[in-house]
């Protein structure tokens, strides 16, 4: 068993700058060694920035790179699988960007391959390693708000606007690319929460199309989910609103929680006319308390934090919105 993680980056974009990249170097018994990118002067520029060892412009060269005992891919959704399915070949464990594939039946067939070649693949839904969301987590466990009963989600943005305006990348409007515009992007997070808060989908249904017609992805999504314990959830994302919103509330038989998934705000209480707030520093790195428990997982020392198998079963949960009648 290794003794330290030396990390390989597939995809050393945007996404690694600050949420990701920095930690790997900022966690115990971890460190950043080399870097991919398809453009060999900006995986030179991240390297020289970063301070990292290496860099390389061909995926096979880092991924057989005998210093690198594990691989974190951040490039698009669709070539997820392909880099997964070699790093696992070369007998080295993943951590994979969310969402997992461009659909469930590959996020699958990924997480077979990890289980044949018995080696640790782990999909980034970092929140659920977040302080915020554990503190979550255990007030639902405490039975602070009682027997949870209903989840209403709403995530609206106006077009060229706010996670919108983020799409510099033109990729994450390109189904073929992304598997389905800023609702695949966006909504894993919020998704993979549900399920560490309530566990096992029973049904989920919904319905998706493109009401602002601006580019060739959907930007509406509703979806409803049945939990164990009846537990009732409703989403609404929409990326072409007049009105910008985050929030998810939870409704429990002695109270309410209530909280967003992308910005900095504490999470509310109430219970029987009590309010209280838990309030949190925003993190440097959003992944790093994630990197940290896979790095654990990796060193054989934690269980996995985030398996292979929620990110197939958020990949059937977005599908299950999504789909298509006659589909």
């Amino acid at each position: 068993m290794a003794e330290k993680i030396s990390w390989g980056i597939i995809g050393c974009g945007d996404v690694t700058e600050v949420k990701s990249g920095p930690a790997f170097n900022r966690v115990p018994q971890s460190r950043l060694y080399a870097v991919m990118r398809r453009n060999g002067a900006k995986a030179a520029d991240y390297a020289a920035r970063h301070g990292v060892p290496k860099w390389y412009d061909d995926a096979a060269a880092l991924i057989s790179d005998p210093e690198v005992n594990a691989v974190y891919i951040a490039t698009p959704p669709s070539s997820h699988a392909a880099y997964t399915l070699q790093a696992l070949a070369a007998g080295k464990p993943v951590y994979v960007e969310k969402p997992m594939a461009l659909d469930a039946g590959t996020a699958q067939l990924m997480a077979t391959a990890a289980q044949e070649a018995g080696l640790p693949l782990c999909v980034a839904h970092y929140r659920r390693a977040q302080p915020l969301f554990q503190k979550i987590k255990s007030l639902l466990e405490e039975d602070a708000i009682g027997r949870p009963r209903n989840v209403r989600l709403e995530l609206f943005e106006p077009a060229g606007a706010g996670l919108v305006a983020r799409t510099e990348q033109p990729w994450r409007l390109d189904p073929a690319i992304s598997g389905g515009g800023l609702f695949y992007d966006l909504a894993p997070h919020a998704l993979d929460l549900l399920l560490y808060f309530f566990g096992t989908p029973v049904s989920a249904t919904g319905a998706s199309w493109n009401a602002a017609g601006q580019y060739a992805a959907d930007d509406t999504t509703a979806g409803i989910i049945r939990f164990e314990g009846n537990v009732l959830f409703e989403g609404s994302w929409c990326f072409a609103h007049t009105l910008k919103r985050d929030v998810c509330t939870i409704y429990g038989s002695e109270g309410s929680l209530r909280f967003s998934v992308f910005e900095n705000r504490p999470v509310l209480l109430d219970r029987e006319g009590t309010q209280a707030e838990y309030r949190f520093e925003p993190l440097a790195h959003v992944q790093e308390p994630m990197i940290a428990a896979v790095t654990q997982h990796f060193l054989g020392l934690g269980p996995n934090p985030s398996p292979a198998q929620n990110g197939v079963a958020v990949q059937e949960l977005m599908e299950s919105f999504t789909r298509k009648a006659g589909r």
